[in-house]
């Protein structure tokens, strides 16, 4: 784990770097890869996303570089005072943040401009913004399980365990997952689940008690924070992981992105990612089966099924054969079409005879 000394350290020679090629008569640059999708690559080895050998330079030889390198050396300087601070603060109010900054020239045009800026010091110092105390707003994502936690809080440490000592809403997974340490745990697997409707179905009927199961709430497109502790989750308890979402291309993609990255965070996919991780369903094939309830496929579903299929993510024979059933059949379902069968079906009999016939269970 990063300590806040030394991502201030890596910061600051980031900017020292800036001033001694100044002082050696250089134009001042700041390289990093290539971030677009055609430098994006699918290591096979490690099972991720990860960015290729191109890359990009961000030079003061133009009015437009040296703007970006201006702004990197005010959100430097930033950043370094908010740790020596012990303080934090979330992206969207660093974007506000800039417009008190003395330099016009310094300040951002928009919140993507300077969400890409904190990525790029990500990249260049290999820091991860949980570590420069760079909040995102609230992602709500929660735990609920056998899992016994220490976390740092204002009044010091506490001890809590995700089953016994929370509401009904479980445990809110915080910004830095890493500042949790795992104590104790009666975990035989966990399930990554994208819905909240379908997180308080499984909740409800005591699915997490009665088969010692980590319910992860994935809250749509999981954030960091949510991958980030599936994957400590996986590596460092030992456990399954299973993710339980909609039967949709959208929904594919959030597997995607909990067992294999995103592209957006190529940089970081060896640290959110968790290959291991299988997918549950809804299935194709559990909306044959099962004769769920259904919507017919858009234009756009169609579209993103056929390029899942050119996606070497699910280049595989189970993804092939499921998305061109999908294609076939021309329908997709939610996962609490499931309900159609009874409140109790998803738990009673849907995930035990999945779970395992895929081995969890």
């Amino acid at each position: 784990m990063t300590t806040e000394s030394d991502a201030r350290d890596e910061l600051i020679d980031l900017a020292a770097d800036f001033y001694d090629q100044f002082a050696d008569g250089e134009i001042p640059e700041m390289t990093l890869p290539t971030r677009t999708k055609s430098n994006i690559e699918y290591d096979t080895e490690s099972g991720v996303w990860t960015y290729g050998d191109r890359t990009s330079t961000r030079s003061a030889n133009s009015v437009r570089g040296a703007r970006k390198l201006l702004k990197a050396a005010y959100t430097i300087e930033f950043l370094a005072d908010q740790l020596d601070e012990d303080r934090s603060s979330t992206l969207r109010e660093l974007y506000y943040l800039s417009e008190s900054w003395d330099n016009d020239e310094a300040q951002f045009s928009s919140q993507d401009e300077s969400n890409d800026l904190v990525e790029d010091l990500e990249i260049v110092t290999g820091v991860t913004r949980e570590d420069f105390h760079m909040r995102p707003e609230e992602s709500g994502a929660t735990l609920m399980g056998p899992l016994l936690i220490r976390e740092q809080t204002r009044r010091g440490e506490r001890e809590i365990h995700c089953q016994e000592d929370v509401g009904a809403g479980g445990y809110q997974i915080p910004n830095n997952p890493d500042m949790i340490e795992f104590l104790d745990d009666d975990i035989d697997f966990a399930l990554a689940v994208e819905t909240g409707g379908m997180r308080d179905r499984l909740v409800e009927n005591g699915f997490d008690e009665d088969y010692n199961c980590l319910v992860i709430h994935l809250k749509g497109q999981p954030a960091r924070a949510t991958r980030r502790i599936t994957k400590r989750v996986h590596d460092e308890l030992d456990v399954p992981i299973a993710v339980f979402a909609d039967g949709d291309p959208w929904s594919y993609r959030i597997y995607g992105s909990v067992a294999y990255g995103s592209i957006k965070s190529a940089h970081l996919s060896k640290y959110l990612a968790t290959p291991e991780a299988q997918f549950v369903g809804i299935q194709p094939e559990d909306i044959v089966e099962y004769d769920l309830p259904s919507d017919p496929l858009a234009d756009s579903d169609i579209n993103a099924l056929e390029s899942e299929l050119e996606d070497p993510r699910f280049q595989t024979d189970y993804w092939e054969e499921q998305i061109e059933l999908q294609l076939d059949i021309g329908k997709k379902s939610e996962q609490q079409s499931l309900a159609s069968r009874g409140l109790d079906f998803v738990t009673d009999t849907y995930l035990p005879e999945r779970l395992g016939a895929m081995g969890v269970l």
